[in-house]
């Protein structure tokens, strides 16, 4: 993979609307076929949004911390959205029948973040809905390579509502040793190292649970995101997680 040196990222902290990324724009519609909208809803009625991508007719896959922990009540996933506030003829929003989170997820250090949710119904293939390639095991990303993400999140750090349009950043593989310096948990094993702070575009946020893609392939998923002197995103490994992946999908 090429280093280019295109769209660079701002990345918030946790504290500040946690899993956003600075700097994108409004991707051609139904040109990210794989995104999904995930909403999570617990015994309350409060409402979580997250980003996720459909990697099989029947499962789509998000960041463990999109569930609303043990006060889940039901999730919904849509697919085949552009504007996800319209109601257009190319959404198909099925309910998750099983909500499968990493059994080794920790919640406090966001550590094996990555979710298999398993949908009631199968997805149909359509040109805005079709799932996305996951890497060979022997697949890797090397610093420099640029990748991207996409997702329905806020377009601004003053606002309240997300973006009603799937916007898209472009985002480049770091050391890791960069993480390790900010996030104490961080490992080269199960996560990747993003972000860059030479150049800012527009605002924009874009949900967690979103693929890191590179080559037309998920390596990633967004997890958490941090911005002090630098700006930095960690995304779960795919890669590491494929047998694991593999093994829900075939029991399910």
């Amino acid at each position: 993979m090429r280093p280019v040196l295109i769209l660079l990222t701002l990345l918030l902290p946790l504290g500040a609307g946690a899993e956003e990324i600075i700097g994108g724009h409004e991707v051609k519609p139904h040109s990210h076929p794989y995104m999904a909208f995930v909403k999570s809803v617990d015994i309350e009625g409060n409402r979580r949004y997250c980003g996720g991508f459909l990697v099989q007719d029947d499962f789509v896959l998000t960041a463990a911390h999109c569930r609303n922990s043990s006060l889940h009540r039901s999730m919904t996933v849509t697919l085949g959205a552009h504007n996800i506030k319209a109601k257009e003829e190319t959404q198909q929003i099925i309910p998750v029948a099983k909500a499968i989170p990493h059994p080794d997820y920790n919640d406090t250090d966001l550590s094996n973040d990555i979710m298999l949710l398993k949908l009631e119904n199968k997805a149909k293939k359509t040109k805005a809905v079709r799932p996305l390639k996951l890497p060979r095991p022997n697949a890797r990303v090397r610093p420099g390579d640029v990748c991207s993400v996409a997702g329905w999140g806020k377009t601004s750090i003053n606002t309240t509502e997300g973006s009603a349009l799937l916007e898209e950043a472009e985002l480049i593989i770091q050391e890791d040793q960069k993480c390790k310096r900010c996030f104490h948990h961080y490992t080269e094993t199960t996560e990747i190292c993003v972000g860059d702070s030479q150049k800012i575009k527009t605002p924009f946020k874009g949900d967690s649970g979103g693929p890191l893609v590179c080559d037309n392939k998920a390596y990633g998923v967004l997890s958490h995101v941090k911005y002090k002197k630098i700006s930095l995103g960690v995304f779960t490994k795919v890669v590491h997680f494929l047998p694991w992946i593999s093994k829900n999908m075939e029991l399910l």
